[in-house]
């Protein structure tokens, strides 16, 4: 019977190429992160993001350097300035100079993301390491309390804490907000360290000795390091969003504190609307921005960090 005529096409590797697989293949002596580092590289939408979280980081942080006028003075005699050489995007209806406060307000807005977001890790990440690697009742315990959490509204949940003070400052805005955003954390890190405490090396540590929070904290916190440090990251973008939606509903931090939500709180008028878009549009592009760019990234930490993704 006569053979089927071989493909003309083919390609063969010339001798001492490598093949495509032995290009993709890891490096010996390369650790997980160093492995996720390098697919992470070659994601192009997150250093795109880590470009536009660094610059408006930076002019965050430059604010003083960069603002000409105190974001929080009223100028009674200069209100509803159309941008000019001096007030570059304006001011409002009492005077303040819009971009001081656009600048400043990123201040306030990234701070009560990042912070928010690093309690909320701590909690859940507690709750779900203690109830992973105990089992039993302990777990029952600690995972009906987190569904107990899960089932309160979370809007509804929040505003009843924050109404139980009589002013609204930061620091209780971002406990509000951790308080009550744990959850989700904890059940991520409990399925990792279900899976974690059964690996030989943590047996291993049973049998020599090792006291439990060592086992947690040495052994099995470090291998659970890629799902906590995505999660963390679309947390912080989820905050910001949330924290900008509190305070253009008029629940978050006061008025007179500069944050992109307060500019946007502000500009809920209809003639500002229509007439005034310098005054409502970049605050709400910095928010889209700064949203966005963490989202990139920590779509960028999950490809990496998943050995199984697609994406090299």
């Amino acid at each position: 019977m006569q053979q089927p005529a071989a493909n003309l096409h083919t390609i063969e590797p010339q001798p001492g190429e490598p093949t495509t697989e032995a290009k993709n293949a890891p490096k010996k002596g390369q650790s997980p992160f160093q492995m996720a580092f390098r697919r992470f590289r070659k994601n192009k939408m997150a250093l795109v993001g880590i470009v536009i979280l660094i610059l408006v980081t930076l002019l965050s942080v430059c604010a003083p350097l960069i603002a000409s006028h105190d974001p929080s003075q009223a100028d009674l005699y200069n209100v509803d300035a159309k941008p000019d050489s001096k007030h570059w995007l304006g001011t409002d209806d009492t005077g303040r100079d819009h971009f001081s406060r656009l600048v400043y307000g990123g201040r306030i807005s990234l701070l009560i993301g990042f912070f928010t977001m690093l309690f909320t890790v701590l909690i859940g990440v507690t709750f779900g390491a203690v109830a992973g690697y105990y089992g039993g009742w302990i777990d029952n315990l600690l995972m009906r309390l987190t569904d107990l959490m899960l089932n309160f509204p979370f809007l509804l949940f929040v505003l009843f804490l924050i109404s139980i003070f009589e002013k609204t400052t930061i620091p209780l805005l971002v406990s509000a907000l951790a308080l009550t955003s744990w959850p989700t954390t904890a059940r991520i890190v409990r399925g990792v360290f279900l899976s974690l405490r059964e690996m030989e090396y943590v047996q291993s540590a049973k049998a020599i000795g090792c006291s439990d929070w060592r086992i947690i904290i040495r052994h099995m916190l470090p291998n659970a390091l890629g799902p906590i440090i995505v999660n963390a990251t679309l947390l912080m973008a989820t905050m910001i969003s949330i924290e900008s939606a509190l305070s253009f509903l008029g629940f978050g931090v006061p008025e007179v504190t500069p944050t992109w939500g307060n500019m946007l709180n502000g500009a809920a008028n209809i003639r500002i609307l229509t007439q005034q878009p310098w005054i409502w549009i970049p605050p709400g592009a910095m928010i889209i921005l700064t949203v966005l760019a963490i989202n990139f990234i920590g779509d960028g930490l999950r490809d990496a960090f998943d050995t199984k993704s697609t994406r090299r």
